[in-house]
């Protein structure tokens, strides 16, 4: 599958870096010439800087071969003009459009181009799996339909497990780390890798609550 993401910030970085690792071709797009350049090397994608708000450059993106493209930006109006071009210029078979504010989400709909529209605190696999249209992209996305939950955490400066060894985080029974992003980079989680501020983990649990699992590392 063609993916076009047009925004790098974590959301659409993240997406990214699980379309990709799911065998996908996939574009990461971004106005902003600086968070490109940082991105250069640890993330395995193609990465383009401009603003995606324009036609041409979304053609030179790949929009015309597209199977999918979500906006992902932090404005409203960027992403519905996104989603708009991708469905009525490109004919993109399937838009996902991030809904930053609440009050806009009336606008995000087939009027816009916008085949699913994804509040802002929607989980990242949700809106993988919404957005894809498949319950299949990666294992993860198959075991949030098996009662299973698929929860994120970040460790932040004020995390109490900064500095502490996966083994040692006691985890809430049935719960597993699934994997680690670490610099941009997913990670198999070593039990003798030491937790550092930036890490974000995707954890695996039948049970436990998400406040659960936040408490244990927070």
């Amino acid at each position: 599958m063609n993916v076009l993401i047009a925004g790098a910030g974590r959301l659409g970085t993240q997406i990214a870096q699980v379309l990709s690792a799911a065998r996908n071709e996939v574009t990461l797009i971004d106005i902003d010439d600086d968070r490109v350049a940082e991105l250069e090397g640890r993330i395995q994608v193609r990465l383009m800087a401009g603003d995606a708000c324009e036609p041409v450059l979304l053609e030179h993106a790949g929009a015309l071969t597209a199977d999918l493209v979500i906006a992902t930006t932090g404005d409203d109006e960027d992403n519905l003009v996104i989603s708009l071009l991708a469905k009525r210029q490109f004919l993109v078979p399937r838009v996902a459009a991030r809904v930053n504010d609440a009050d806009n989400a009336w606008l995000f709909d087939e009027r816009w181009g916008v085949d699913v529209a994804v509040p802002a605190a929607t989980p990242l696999i949700s809106l993988i799996e919404e957005a894809t249209g498949a319950t299949d992209t990666v294992a993860l996305l198959r075991l949030s339909k098996a009662g299973v939950d698929v929860i994120e955490t970040a460790i932040t400066p004020q995390s109490r497990a900064v500095g502490r060894v996966l083994r040692d985080i006691r985890l809430p029974e049935g719960t597993v780390v699934a994997t680690i992003v670490r610099g941009g980079q997913p990670t198999v989680p070593d039990p003798a890798i030491r937790l550092a501020v930036g890490d974000e983990l995707l954890l695996v649990s039948h049970s436990a609550t998400e406040q659960e699992i936040h408490a244990a590392f927070q």
